[in-house]
């Protein structure tokens, strides 16, 4: 499961980002990468950051000029961690990190029919099968505690 989350977001290119309450990150297909809770966002990555952002949307907020220049970008690297956190890396430059929360769902991946993949309270990460809503549900994986 871990190589299924890049499977869904690598090579997809980010058609528009949108704020309020949560942070949405529209990528072509479609395909919605959804952040409900706090975030990072180091440029141009974590491992050499020159500039890092740290964001509460719970708290309403406007993207920065430095997130909206996501628009355009491709996914270069996406993964989710032991924790059950979503770690995304853009090919121009540039890192998303959203940690795993204890009693929030802080992150999910949606697709036009619907959640491909969800970070849940305490790190629990739960696969669907797109479309399973209309076929009884059926879940790929279930649940995975951390993402393992």
């Amino acid at each position: 499961m871990q190589n299924a989350i890049t499977e869904v977001l690598a090579g997809r290119r980010v058609e528009a980002v949108s704020g309020g309450v949560r942070l949405d990150l529209r990528l072509d297909g479609p395909v919605t990468v959804r952040v409900a809770h706090e975030f990072r966002f180091a440029a141009p990555s974590f491992t050499a950051p020159e500039e890092v952002e740290h964001f509460f949307p719970a708290l309403t907020f406007r993207p920065t000029p430095t997130l909206l220049s996501l628009v355009g970008r491709t996914v270069g690297a996406a993964r989710i961690t032991q924790a059950g956190g979503l770690e995304l890396g853009f090919a121009e430059g540039g890192a998303l990190s959203v940690p795993p929360h204890a009693v929030l769902a802080p992150w999910s991946v949606l697709t036009a029919e619907g959640a491909v993949c969800a970070g849940l309270a305490g790190g629990e990460v739960r696969w669907t099968e797109p479309g399973a809503a209309e076929h009884g549900g059926a879940e790929l994986g279930a649940t995975e505690p951390g993402g393992a």
